[in-house]
């Protein structure tokens, strides 16, 4: 992205090149982050393709200066407090589950818990990335946590602990960050019996994207952000990207989906929906309907 004179010329044909050529030469900056242990990084930097990938042409441009910026500031956090677990973490290794259940300063909360959802992604470093979703249901306002595995793709998919929809009360020990998502379960208690979400209050102004904004002022490396979506609907455009829209402002915000809709979703009304944004495209997870629960995810 180099110019001489700084045209925005330059900069978008610098940008395309990128985007155009972002498998390999993520690729070779990986394998030297690798070198310089930085495993964490290097698989981040890994995964750029495969995100920019999921996006129509148009798109891409921003999606990298988005993801790349978040790296810049991600570095320079990095080499202010080298030191500091969140960022130790993103960028070397992580804890190992004994050193963060001895953490006294790791952040506990024990309370009844309920599975939204899973993300699978299979990496190109050959491993597979799960990631289980978590509803806290006994806050007032919407809580999440995320259970993070990773195993060898050549080892299979692995039997699931949890399916989407099983309630369970057990305690939770979230890795130090300073917007604790990343958690373990310390011990688990018993089943929950199933039943409606609690009744979230959203707000007057009722913004979708205030809980990414308020992630993003803490920690602007964050890529996937979960939100719990106030009263709604899923539509199609006619060129097929799903969208999810306010109920109560038709001319208001709407958000791109990613992937196929299910088209017996269309048009239902959603008290509520539970979602992954990315800063492009929202990843469904379950909502709540008057039909009872959806498994999106």
């Amino acid at each position: 992205m180099n110019s001489t004179n700084g045209s925005p010329t330059k900069l978008r044909l610098g940008l395309s090149g990128f985007v155009d050529g972002s498998s390999d030469r993520c690729r070779r900056i990986a394998a030297r982050l690798v070198d310089m242990k930085a495993t964490a990084l290097a698989g981040r930097i890994d995964e750029i393709p495969s995100r920019l990938m999921a996006l129509r042409s148009e798109e891409k441009p921003d999606a990298a200066i988005r993801e790349l910026g978040k790296l810049v500031l991600l570095a320079k956090a990095w080499r202010s407090a080298p030191d500091d677990p969140e960022l130790k973490r993103l960028v070397s290794t992580s804890e190992t589950r004994e050193q963060v259940l001895a953490n006294p300063d790791a952040r506990q909360v024990e309370s009844f818990w309920e599975v939204l959802g899973e993300k699978i992604e299979s990496r190109r470093d050959g491993l597979v990335s799960h990631s289980t979703w978590l509803l806290d249901l006994k806050s007032a306002t919407p809580q999440f946590a995320v259970l993070l595995d990773y195993f060898p793709a050549s080892a299979g998919r692995r039997s699931n602990a949890f399916a989407p929809g099983d309630r369970f009360d057990a305690r939770l020990v979230f890795y130090p960050s300073r917007k604790p998502l990343r958690a373990l379960v310390a011990e688990r208690m018993g089943e929950v019996t199933s039943g409606a979400w609690p009744d979230f209050s959203f707000g007057a102004a009722k913004d979708p994207l205030a809980t990414h904004a308020s992630y993003q002022d803490a920690a602007p490396w964050i890529t996937d952000c979960p939100l719990m979506l106030p009263p709604g609907a899923i539509l199609v455009d006619d060129r097929g990207t799903g969208w999810w829209q306010a109920a109560d402002d038709p001319q208001g915000i709407a958000l791109p989906i990613a992937g196929a809709v299910n088209q017996t979703l269309l048009g239902l009304d959603l008290a509520a929906t539970a979602a992954l944004w990315d800063g492009a495209r929202l990843d469904l997870l379950a909502a709540q309907s008057g039909f009872g629960r959806l498994d999106l995810s």
